[in-house]
Protein backbone atom coordinates (compact mmCIF):
# COMPACT_ATOMS: atom_id res chain seq x y z
CA UNK A 1 0.00 0.00 0.00
CA UNK A 2 1.55 3.08 -1.25
CA UNK A 3 0.52 5.99 0.93
CA UNK A 4 3.85 8.14 0.83
CA UNK A 5 2.60 9.83 -2.14
CA UNK A 6 2.43 13.80 -2.66
CA UNK A 7 -1.21 13.80 -2.80
CA UNK A 8 -1.74 13.54 0.65
CA UNK A 9 0.95 15.91 1.30
CA UNK A 10 -0.92 18.54 -1.05
CA UNK A 11 -2.65 21.26 1.10
CA UNK A 12 -5.97 20.47 -1.24
CA UNK A 13 -5.87 16.78 0.39
CA UNK A 14 -8.17 18.56 3.85
CA UNK A 15 -10.41 20.03 1.04
CA UNK A 16 -11.20 17.03 -0.49
CA UNK A 17 -11.35 14.48 1.75
CA UNK A 18 -14.39 17.54 3.53
CA UNK A 19 -16.32 17.62 0.31
CA UNK A 20 -15.69 14.03 0.08
CA UNK A 21 -16.97 13.34 3.14
CA UNK A 22 -20.08 15.89 2.42
CA UNK A 23 -20.52 14.15 -0.78
CA UNK A 24 -21.06 10.45 1.22
CA UNK A 25 -23.90 12.15 3.42
CA UNK A 26 -25.68 13.40 0.13
CA UNK A 27 -25.32 10.75 -1.34
CA UNK A 28 -27.14 8.61 1.44
CA UNK A 29 -29.26 10.92 1.84
CA UNK A 30 -30.43 10.49 -2.06
CA UNK A 31 -30.28 6.92 -1.55
CA UNK A 32 -32.71 7.06 2.04
CA UNK A 33 -35.27 9.79 0.49
CA UNK A 34 -36.04 7.64 -2.37
CA UNK A 35 -38.61 5.49 -0.68
CA UNK A 36 -40.41 8.23 0.25
CA UNK A 37 -40.52 10.34 -2.56
CA UNK A 38 -39.00 9.66 -6.39
CA UNK A 39 -39.47 13.56 -7.38
CA UNK A 40 -37.41 14.65 -3.61
CA UNK A 41 -34.75 12.08 -4.57
CA UNK A 42 -34.12 13.57 -7.93
CA UNK A 43 -33.88 16.99 -6.80
CA UNK A 44 -31.49 15.25 -3.89
CA UNK A 45 -29.42 14.31 -7.07
CA UNK A 46 -29.42 18.13 -8.29
CA UNK A 47 -28.36 19.08 -5.01
CA UNK A 48 -25.59 16.28 -5.23
CA UNK A 49 -24.46 17.89 -8.30
CA UNK A 50 -24.44 21.54 -7.39
CA UNK A 51 -22.06 20.04 -4.49
CA UNK A 52 -19.54 17.78 -6.95
CA UNK A 53 -19.08 21.73 -8.45
CA UNK A 54 -18.23 23.35 -5.71
CA UNK A 55 -15.67 20.62 -5.16
CA UNK A 56 -14.66 20.68 -8.80
CA UNK A 57 -13.80 24.33 -8.25
CA UNK A 58 -11.63 24.16 -5.48
CA UNK A 59 -9.65 21.17 -6.88
CA UNK A 60 -9.29 23.79 -9.55
CA UNK A 61 -7.58 26.04 -7.12
CA UNK A 62 -5.11 23.73 -6.61
CA UNK A 63 -3.53 23.81 -10.10
CA UNK A 64 -3.18 27.34 -9.57
CA UNK A 65 0.49 28.16 -8.51
CA UNK A 66 0.78 32.23 -8.67
CA UNK A 67 -2.72 33.91 -8.15
CA UNK A 68 -0.81 37.25 -9.88
CA UNK A 69 0.51 35.29 -12.89
CA UNK A 70 -2.62 35.67 -15.52
CA UNK A 71 -1.44 33.85 -18.47
CA UNK A 72 -0.77 30.82 -16.60
CA UNK A 73 -3.61 30.52 -14.46
CA UNK A 74 -6.24 32.01 -16.60
CA UNK A 75 -7.88 28.32 -17.29
CA UNK A 76 -8.10 27.05 -13.68
CA UNK A 77 -9.49 30.32 -12.94
CA UNK A 78 -11.99 30.69 -15.59
CA UNK A 79 -13.39 26.79 -14.91
CA UNK A 80 -13.08 27.84 -10.82
CA UNK A 81 -15.66 30.51 -11.66
CA UNK A 82 -17.57 28.18 -14.14
CA UNK A 83 -17.97 25.90 -11.67
CA UNK A 84 -18.92 27.98 -8.83
CA UNK A 85 -21.58 29.43 -11.12
CA UNK A 86 -22.96 26.23 -12.26
CA UNK A 87 -23.35 24.96 -8.97
CA UNK A 88 -25.25 28.28 -7.79
CA UNK A 89 -27.35 28.60 -10.17
CA UNK A 90 -28.62 24.82 -9.62
CA UNK A 91 -28.43 25.34 -6.01
CA UNK A 92 -31.43 28.18 -7.16
CA UNK A 93 -33.05 25.91 -9.51
CA UNK A 94 -33.50 23.18 -6.98
CA UNK A 95 -34.69 25.23 -4.25
CA UNK A 96 -37.19 27.04 -6.29
CA UNK A 97 -38.18 22.93 -7.17
CA UNK A 98 -38.66 21.93 -4.06
CA UNK A 99 -40.98 25.30 -3.76
CA UNK A 100 -42.83 24.05 -6.57
CA UNK A 101 -43.39 20.62 -6.22
CA UNK A 102 -46.25 18.76 -5.08
CA UNK A 103 -46.31 14.91 -4.09
CA UNK A 104 -49.99 12.95 -5.32
CA UNK A 105 -49.42 9.52 -4.63
CA UNK A 106 -49.97 7.14 -7.46
CA UNK A 107 -51.42 4.40 -6.26
CA UNK A 108 -55.38 3.90 -5.59
CA UNK A 109 -55.42 2.70 -1.72
CA UNK A 110 -53.02 1.94 1.14
CA UNK A 111 -52.15 -1.68 0.67
CA UNK A 112 -50.68 -0.23 -3.07
CA UNK A 113 -48.97 2.61 -1.32
CA UNK A 114 -47.25 0.35 1.49
CA UNK A 115 -46.48 -2.23 -1.34
CA UNK A 116 -45.10 0.46 -3.79
CA UNK A 117 -42.88 1.78 -0.93
CA UNK A 118 -41.51 -1.79 0.33
CA UNK A 119 -40.61 -1.89 -3.28
CA UNK A 120 -39.00 1.56 -3.35
CA UNK A 121 -37.13 0.43 -0.77
CA UNK A 122 -35.60 -3.05 -2.24
CA UNK A 123 -34.20 -0.59 -4.89
CA UNK A 124 -32.92 1.53 -2.60
CA UNK A 125 -31.22 -1.06 -0.44
CA UNK A 126 -29.71 -1.97 -3.72
CA UNK A 127 -28.06 1.42 -4.64
CA UNK A 128 -27.00 1.00 -1.27
CA UNK A 129 -24.99 -1.85 -1.74
CA UNK A 130 -23.93 -0.51 -4.79
CA UNK A 131 -22.73 2.77 -3.57
CA UNK A 132 -20.33 0.44 -0.74
CA UNK A 133 -18.80 -1.48 -3.44
CA UNK A 134 -18.16 1.72 -5.69
CA UNK A 135 -16.65 3.16 -2.73
CA UNK A 136 -14.63 0.40 -1.96
CA UNK A 137 -12.77 0.19 -5.02
CA UNK A 138 -12.36 3.85 -5.15
CA UNK A 139 -10.65 3.80 -1.54
CA UNK A 140 -8.16 1.24 -2.49
CA UNK A 141 -7.21 2.71 -5.66
CA UNK A 142 -6.58 5.69 -3.25
CA UNK A 143 -4.09 3.85 -1.31
CA UNK A 144 -2.42 2.17 -3.65
CA UNK A 145 -2.04 4.77 -6.50
CA UNK A 146 -2.25 7.71 -4.49
CA UNK A 147 -4.85 8.92 -7.24
CA UNK A 148 -8.52 9.42 -5.68
CA UNK A 149 -10.83 9.39 -9.05
CA UNK A 150 -14.31 9.31 -7.71
CA UNK A 151 -16.45 6.94 -9.60
CA UNK A 152 -19.99 9.85 -9.76
CA UNK A 153 -20.74 8.56 -12.96
CA UNK A 154 -21.16 5.03 -12.03
CA UNK A 155 -22.87 5.82 -8.67
CA UNK A 156 -25.11 7.98 -11.31
CA UNK A 157 -25.35 5.18 -14.11
CA UNK A 158 -26.89 3.18 -11.01
CA UNK A 159 -29.13 5.72 -10.97
CA UNK A 160 -30.58 5.52 -13.91
CA UNK A 161 -31.23 2.36 -14.18
CA UNK A 162 -33.33 2.45 -10.79
CA UNK A 163 -35.49 5.22 -12.08
CA UNK A 164 -36.27 3.25 -15.06
CA UNK A 165 -37.18 0.08 -12.93
CA UNK A 166 -39.24 2.79 -10.98
CA UNK A 167 -41.39 3.70 -14.19
CA UNK A 168 -41.78 0.17 -14.72
CA UNK A 169 -43.35 -0.71 -11.31
CA UNK A 170 -45.12 2.40 -11.28
CA UNK A 171 -47.09 1.29 -14.43
CA UNK A 172 -48.54 -1.87 -11.92
CA UNK A 173 -50.20 1.17 -9.99
CA UNK A 174 -50.93 3.65 -12.91
CA UNK A 175 -51.16 4.17 -16.56
CA UNK A 176 -52.51 7.82 -16.25
CA UNK A 177 -50.11 9.83 -18.96
CA UNK A 178 -49.06 12.63 -16.66
CA UNK A 179 -47.80 10.44 -13.67
CA UNK A 180 -45.61 8.50 -16.11
CA UNK A 181 -44.67 10.97 -17.97
CA UNK A 182 -43.24 12.52 -14.86
CA UNK A 183 -41.35 9.11 -13.71
CA UNK A 184 -40.13 8.25 -17.03
CA UNK A 185 -38.87 12.38 -16.98
CA UNK A 186 -36.83 12.14 -13.93
CA UNK A 187 -34.89 9.26 -15.48
CA UNK A 188 -34.24 11.61 -18.42
CA UNK A 189 -33.24 14.53 -15.68
CA UNK A 190 -30.72 11.76 -14.51
CA UNK A 191 -29.41 10.77 -17.67
CA UNK A 192 -28.36 14.46 -18.21
CA UNK A 193 -26.60 14.25 -14.99
CA UNK A 194 -24.54 11.84 -15.97
CA UNK A 195 -23.55 12.73 -19.74
CA UNK A 196 -22.46 16.44 -17.82
CA UNK A 197 -19.72 14.07 -16.04
CA UNK A 198 -18.49 13.00 -19.49
CA UNK A 199 -18.07 16.50 -21.00
CA UNK A 200 -15.91 19.36 -20.45
CA UNK A 201 -15.75 21.91 -17.82
CA UNK A 202 -17.98 24.87 -19.44
CA UNK A 203 -20.35 21.80 -21.48
CA UNK A 204 -20.73 19.80 -18.37
CA UNK A 205 -21.34 22.73 -16.45
CA UNK A 206 -24.06 23.51 -18.80
CA UNK A 207 -25.68 20.24 -19.79
CA UNK A 208 -25.88 20.23 -15.71
CA UNK A 209 -27.68 23.90 -15.34
CA UNK A 210 -30.26 22.71 -18.29
CA UNK A 211 -31.30 19.27 -16.60
CA UNK A 212 -31.98 21.48 -13.55
CA UNK A 213 -33.97 23.82 -15.51
CA UNK A 214 -35.93 20.82 -16.88
CA UNK A 215 -36.67 19.55 -13.48
CA UNK A 216 -38.13 22.66 -12.62
CA UNK A 217 -40.25 23.42 -15.95
CA UNK A 218 -41.33 19.60 -14.96
CA UNK A 219 -42.44 20.34 -11.90
CA UNK A 220 -44.43 23.41 -12.96
CA UNK A 221 -45.99 21.96 -15.84
CA UNK A 222 -47.04 18.68 -13.71
CA UNK A 223 -48.90 21.20 -11.11
CA UNK A 224 -50.50 22.41 -14.12
CA UNK A 225 -51.26 19.60 -15.48
CA UNK A 226 -52.79 17.97 -12.35
CA UNK A 227 -54.77 20.95 -11.27
CA UNK A 228 -56.63 21.03 -15.19
CA UNK A 229 -57.26 17.31 -14.81
CA UNK A 230 -58.51 17.69 -11.43
CA UNK A 231 -60.67 20.54 -12.32
CA UNK A 232 -62.13 18.68 -15.44
CA UNK A 233 -62.79 15.54 -12.98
Amino acid sequence: VNIDHEFFSHPFFAIEISFTLLLIYELFSLIFSLPRSVAKSNSKQYELLSLIFLRSAFKEFSHIDRISNWSLNSEPILNMFAYGMGGLIIFTLVSLTYRVQKHIKITSNLDEQNNFISVKKGIALMLLIGFFIIGVDDIAQLFNTGIYNHSFEDFYTLLIFSDILIVLIALRYSTDYIRIFRYSAFALATIFIRISFSLDVYASVLVGVLGAVFVLLLSLSYNYFIRLHTSDD
